[in-house]
């Protein structure tokens, strides 16, 4: 097992070598990438489906004993728990409870700029390595002999390509899957709003 281990071990290194320092370069903003990706799907996890205001109406009837599903039960909690703090001695519980929230809102957006970044980036590192391959092919051209120059520009130009298709393979799953959370944090963002809306401005 240890042997297969290795042997996998060497010829990703191999592989990544081809590529020359750019690879690795692409292979540190994939890892950066995916912890990114990876935080914010674990975070943006809704919990408890459902519509806000039925929510709210059961953490009040439940109370400690709501079970805490998602990041939206623990807004909802803190929110309530806010208002029935500064009820009777703040004159502004809409701003009490938005501050109460604006937590949640730096916790949703959290490696959003970073996965964009990445996302942005990672094409143009592999086009930068795509340039250093063709420079490499030729200069193989213009100082190798014609018949021992062919390894020389093969090399230049499998390294032109191996950087750009790991740079379009860190990017393109990175934009579909960080639309789809850019979503996700536009809702949670919706109903943020929606929980200090409905919290201050019910009947009391």
């Amino acid at each position: 097992m240890t042997d297969l281990i290795i042997a996998y071990l060497d010829q990703f290194v191999t592989f990544m070598n081809a590529g020359g320092l750019v690879m690795w370069v692409l292979f540190g903003l994939n890892l950066l990438l995916w912890y990114g990706l990876g935080y914010r799907f674990l975070v943006l996890k809704r919990g408890t489906e459902g519509n806000v205001r039925r929510l709210i109406e059961k953490h009040h009837k439940r109370g400690d004993e709501k079970v805490f599903v998602g990041l939206l039960d623990y807004a909802i909690r803190d929110a309530i728990e806010t208002e029935k703090n500064v009820r009777d001695v703040a004159n502004n519980t809409r701003h009490h409870v938005h501050n109460a929230l604006s937590d949640y809102m730096n916790i949703i957006s959290k490696y959003s700029i970073l996965v964009k970044t990445i996302v942005m980036l990672a094409p143009l590192v592999g086009l930068l390595g795509t340039v250093m391959g063709m420079i490499e092919t030729f200069d193989a051209l213009q100082s190798s002999s014609m018949f021992s120059q062919g390894n020389s520009i093969s090399g230049g130009i499998s390294k032109a390509l191996f950087t750009t298709e790991l740079g379009l393979v860190v990017a393109v799953p990175g934009l579909i899957f960080g639309r789809i959370l850019d979503k996700k944090e536009d809702r949670f963002a919706l109903e943020l709003e929606q929980i200090t809306d409905i919290i201050c401005t019910k009947d009391k």
